[in-house]
């Protein structure tokens, strides 16, 4: 016997195929939009259908975007010579929050991973090398993650990145504010070691 409606089993198995969302999950949030009323689902549903078609990759980062470039890119306040490069867009969007960083991005959509299939030609690689010499490119972050494909990508960036006149700079990465070091484990706490700064006086 059925007890879940089939409409309402649906849309539970549709919310199961996204990232991080179990059963549980799925159910409690397609039981949420049952209860809200009608036009809201349809708000939903209509953001959902003009979602691929409203946006589009910016051409010089790569970002998401309503627009080309994306507003980053197109804001002449920014440093256009400081490229950031991450992975993901998500990652963008962690390092805006900060407010700490004033230049631009090159989103990745990836990192290399032999074994998955994804080498240089899968990620946007070679458009990063392309932009150095266009804009003029004085420093390079590379902000991948410190997981193995992360470490093994920056790794071949700045193997790479010889062959260009740029500056080439790595996110650091250590010890969390406020984290007493007695809790840090050892490959923590060997980057920190490692990351260490020259203090001026």
């Amino acid at each position: 016997m059925q007890v879940v409606p089939p409409a309402l089993e649906r849309l539970i198995n549709d919310f199961t195929r996204l990232p991080g969302i179990g059963r549980k999950t799925a159910t409690r949030l397609a039981l949420y939009i049952l209860r809200r009323p009608a036009s809201e689902a349809q708000n939903l549903v209509e953001d959902l259908a003009t979602l691929h078609s409203s946006i589009q990759l910016c051409k010089r980062c790569y970002a998401f975007s309503e627009s080309d470039p994306c507003l980053i890119c197109g804001d002449t306040r920014r440093n256009e010579k400081l490229v950031c490069v991450v992975e993901e867009p998500g990652d963008l969007l962690s390092i805006e929050k900060t407010g700490a960083f004033r230049g631009v991005y090159h989103i990745l959509h990836g990192v290399l991973s032999p074994m998955d299939g994804i080498g240089p030609k899968e990620l946007k690689i070679r458009e990063l090398f392309e932009r150095i010499p266009v804009q003029k490119i004085e420093e390079v972050l590379i902000a991948t993650s410190s997981t193995v494909p992360g470490e093994a990508t920056a790794s071949f960036l700045m193997d790479q990145l010889n062959r260009f006149s740029v500056k080439v700079s790595r996110l650091a990465c250590g010890i969390p504010m406020g984290m007493d070091i007695k809790y840090a484990d050892v490959h923590t706490l060997a980057r920190a070691i490692e990351s260490r700064q020259q203090i001026k006086e």
